[in-house]
């Protein structure tokens, strides 16, 4: 198993496309984010916010060199964003957040098509991905089960420079089957 994992690849779906985050992306990912109620459950409710979202979010993203932007590809605009993260090529096992999708986009498929496309990736090297819930955030826990997840432990977890209350969720390569047809997709090159 190689373990130099491609943290960011172009992932190709059927309604949406995830490409690698870039410094031009600021203006767009943030119209997405500027919705206070994306973030009213996160344990940072304040992303909402331009100069929260610029240093909280968008820097780290970037900086990170594994984020994404979500391209919906009907209207060519951006819709949210996400990463892989703590990838730890030891024990085959890569984190998957820092998710967010405009709401235009919450409540159908979306959300199950990015994770489907970052999770096929992801297990071409990882045995298993890990999901990092702040433990009050319910609708993230609830899509995190809709896709499979399954609920292992809540711990302390530091992200961003905070420690918080954190709920891991867990998907293992041997028990997970990725959809054959409904979000059938590949990697760009």
């Amino acid at each position: 198993m190689n373990k130099d994992f491609n943290f960011q690849p172009i992932l190709d779906g059927p309604t949406i496309i995830l490409r690698p985050l870039n410094k031009d992306d600021f203006e767009e990912l943030y119209l997405a984010a500027s919705d206070p109620l994306v973030w009213e459950l996160h344990p940072e409710p304040t992303r909402y916010q331009r100069d929260v979202f610029a240093k909280n979010f968008f820097a780290g993203a970037l900086s990170s060199g594994s984020a994404f932007v979500v391209v919906d590809k009907a209207s060519g605009k951006i819709i949210g964003s996400s990463r892989y993260y703590d990838w730890d090529a030891e024990r085959a096992e890569v984190a998957v957040g820092f998710t967010f999708l405009a709401r235009s986009h919450w409540g159908g498929t979306t959300n199950s098509e990015m994770k489907y496309l970052m999770l096929a990736h992801a297990f071409q090297w990882a045995k298993l991905v890990w999901l990092h819930i702040g433990t009050e955030n319910w609708r993230s826990r609830r899509a995190a089960e809709k896709i499979g997840a399954v609920f292992s432990h809540v711990d302390a977890k530091e992200i961003n420079g905070l420690v918080r209350e954190t709920a891991f969720y867990k998907i293992e390569k041997e028990h997970y089957s990725l959809p054959t047809s409904r979000f059938a997709g590949g990697v760009a090159d």
